[in-house]
């Protein structure tokens, strides 16, 4: 029986910059943070419904590709907020890159207002207001 989302993994090029990202930009909440006898970097980021486990190997990485149309993959993640407004301006007020400013949802019945920010590593990330019909 399914109990809920868990976690889902990334790989990033500098643990010290992806925690500034999420937990210090976002509000994610550092849970656990290790070196792996390889020099891999592991940290559990707590996003309150599900965890980041992020990945940084020892020797960097490539910055991310986005998905094309048509090929299976990630295209994004979605974290919720109160304000999409509010969080997209202390973001882009950091030169966090902009990738689409916000605007209304085309899924209405799921979520209000959205932006699409990138990462210090180029993944999107989607910043979410729930649809009236969705709060909680």
């Amino acid at each position: 029986m399914l109990k809920s989302f868990e976690h889902i993994g990334m790989t990033v090029s500098n643990m010290d910059r992806a925690i500034e990202f999420y937990c210090g930009l976002l509000g994610l909440k550092l849970q656990l943070r290790k070196q792996m006898p390889d020099g891999m970097q592991v940290a559990f980021l707590d996003a309150g419904g599900g965890m980041l486990e992020v990945f940084a190997p020892p020797g960097g990485a490539a910055r991310a590709v986005d998905v094309p149309d048509g090929t299976a993959g990630v295209k994004h993640i979605t974290f919720h907020f109160e304000n999409v407004e509010g969080i997209f301006a202390r973001l882009e007020a950091v030169g966090v890159e902009v990738k689409e400013p916000p605007r209304f949802a085309v899924h209405s019945e799921m979520l209000n207002r959205i932006a699409f920010v990138r990462d210090p590593d180029g993944i999107i990330v989607e910043l979410a207001e729930r649809s009236q019909n969705r709060l909680g």
